[in-house]
């Protein structure tokens, strides 16, 4: 991981849209600093296309992408994009799986996390399931005393035990049954809103994030950014981003807003 600093110019002049996680990498002790919020409205202003990709649940969803500076979200992992059209009043809720088929996964994943809460002492639903359409998730700091790294792997151990697919985030397991994740909707998305194979416009892409849920991420996109904090999970990436922040957090995000902006 190279520091943002010797991110060239050639790189920074081509940038069109930033992709961001939101916690720990908008975020900062679980809270949005007023800088990285301004952040997101400093870039749409200067002509960036700003799309949150998170893990966080389709409850929060909505309301980002209806009153957050934002040009649509996708949550849950990949399971879904939100797109708000202002001038219409319209939502754009755009699914990876039916209804039919979220309620079935819903009902398997209701009786798999009262397995996890039992084989993990410590674990707990999190906080915002209620919220939730498509997956679970499992808190293991967010609103729980930390729980050991080896704890955290076993719950995502006992999700691909029972054939969902598990990632582990800054704060909560995700698990979901389907073949989706943060990239292939963010292809949806991009050939959907936009009209663009992904694949020729990713160079003028930057995703910043921060832990092991974003490695199909950090993987796709060459000029992939760390905030500072990402080095925590250094050792359970198996891609890296290219480029680190300084500062960790919501202020990384602003260093490299900052860094964009100035280049343009």
């Amino acid at each position: 991981m190279r520091p943002l600093k010797e991110m060239s110019l050639e790189i920074l002049t081509k940038v069109k849209f930033v992709l961001v996680d939101i916690d720990d990498t908008l975020t900062l002790n679980g809270r949005v600093p007023a800088v990285a919020y301004s952040a997101l409205e400093r870039l749409r202003a200067g002509g960036i296309t700003v799309i949150p990709i998170t893990g966080r649940p389709a409850g929060w969803c909505d309301h980002i992408a209806r009153m957050w500076p934002v040009d649509g979200i996708v949550g849950e992992n990949g399971a879904f994009y939100f797109h708000y059209q202002t001038e219409q009043h319209k939502m754009i809720r755009r699914y990876w799986k039916s209804a039919i088929a979220r309620q079935q996964d819903r009902a398997r994943l209701s009786t798999l996390s009262d397995e996890i809460i039992a084989a993990v002492p410590g674990a707990k639903v999190s906080a915002d399931q209620a919220y939730r359409e498509t997956d679970l998730a499992i808190d293991f700091c967010e609103d729980v005393p930390p729980l050991p790294m080896d704890e955290v792997k076993k719950i995502a151990e006992l999700f691909e035990q029972a054939g969902a697919n598990a990632k582990i985030s800054s704060i909560h397991v995700n698990g979901w049954f389907g073949e989706y994740d943060k990239l292939r909707m963010t292809r949806t998305l991009f050939q959907e809103m936009f009209n663009r194979d992904l694949e020729t416009v990713k160079k003028y892409v930057i995703f910043v994030g921060d832990s092991p849920n974003d490695m199909p991420m950090f993987d796709y996109f060459q000029n992939s950014v760390g905030v500072a904090n990402v080095v925590q999970f250094a050792d359970q990436l198996s891609a890296k981003p290219a480029w680190i922040t300084v500062q960790a957090g919501g202020f990384g995000f602003v260093e490299l807003a900052d860094t964009i902006l100035m280049a343009s």
